[in-house]
């Protein structure tokens, strides 16, 4: 019987390590966001779906390593992986709001249940290497949307020239999980795993040389401010606004109310004028 874990490639064996224990850290970083949610009792408007994405793609390279001899280092980390997305999916059904948790249980009955029983069906109609070629693309798509998930962080980022909410050691450790799969993937010749990590890798370098950018601005709270005047203003307006309208529906309403006055008055003078005189 064949060892779990074969040491025959001591640099791929390193590198899948390496990986295991910075993927671990990485795994754990959302741990005061949702300590966040749970001391609060609201997603306060966290989004579900990197999670469950993520919960997806896991669950796809678990299925992808059973199929080879040589990925078992990338099974643990995995199953790893399955196990705090799960958590994490259901602390944020627990605090969200009706239509957040309604589309997240939508996402996993449709993705992780529907989709991913889809795939292993069809999967056994397709025989050896075609099946680890479909199923290798499946999973780079999916880490694809993964590893693309920061973007809007970046994107914050620039806008604000501030790094507030991109702290250095979270991009740092992507950059680095990111060189120890791609690395791996590499040691064990399999594109599938070293591939969608040279996009990470270049996300996680650009997070960091913004990091050096940025790292002694702090206009966030500016921004905030204005923000804040903004809204202020647009509510002012709103109000005086309705004030106006209020006062022209009050001075329409009097003269309304006048116009019928006169009104009733002349129709009174008409009765009078059609009122049979006494005969003298």
């Amino acid at each position: 019987m064949a060892p779990v874990i074969s040491t025959d490639n001591p640099v791929a064996f390193a590198f899948g390590l390496l990986g295991n224990v910075v993927s671990f850290v990485v795994f754990l970083a959302p741990l005061p966001t949702f300590y966040r949610i749970f001391k609060k009792k609201s997603t306060e408007g966290f989004q579900s779906v990197p999670y469950v994405v993520g919960l997806f793609s896991a669950v796809s390279w678990i299925y992808y390593a059973t199929l080879k001899s040589d990925a078992f280092l990338l099974m643990t980390i995995n199953a790893f992986g399955c196990m705090i997305e799960t958590a994490y999916i259901a602390i944020f059904l627990a605090y969200a709001p009706k239509q957040a948790r309604m589309l997240t249980l939508r996402l996993l009955i449709l993705l992780n249940c529907g989709g991913f029983s889809v795939i292993t069906v069809l999967s056994h109609f397709l025989k050896g290497q075609t099946r680890l070629h479909v199923l290798g693309w499946l999973c780079v798509s999916f880490s694809v949307f993964v590893f693309a998930a920061p973007l809007s962080i970046v994107r914050q980022v620039i806008r604000t020239k501030s790094v507030e909410f991109m702290p250095f050691y979270l991009s740092f450790f992507l950059t680095m999980n990111a060189i120890s799969w791609f690395s791996y993937g590499v040691s064990l010749k399999d594109m599938y795993i070293a591939m969608p990590n040279v996009l990470g890798f270049i996300f996680g370098f650009i997070q960091m040389v913004l990091y050096v950018m940025y790292r002694n601005n702090k206009p966030a709270v500016k921004d905030i401010r204005q923000l804040e005047q903004a809204i202020d203003m647009e509510k002012l307006s709103v109000s005086t606004t309705l004030q106006e309208q209020s006062e022209c529906a009050q001075i329409t309403h009097g003269e309304i109310i006048e116009n019928r006055g006169v009104s009733a008055d002349h129709q009174e003078r008409n009765m009078g004028n059609l009122q049979p005189r006494p005969t003298q």
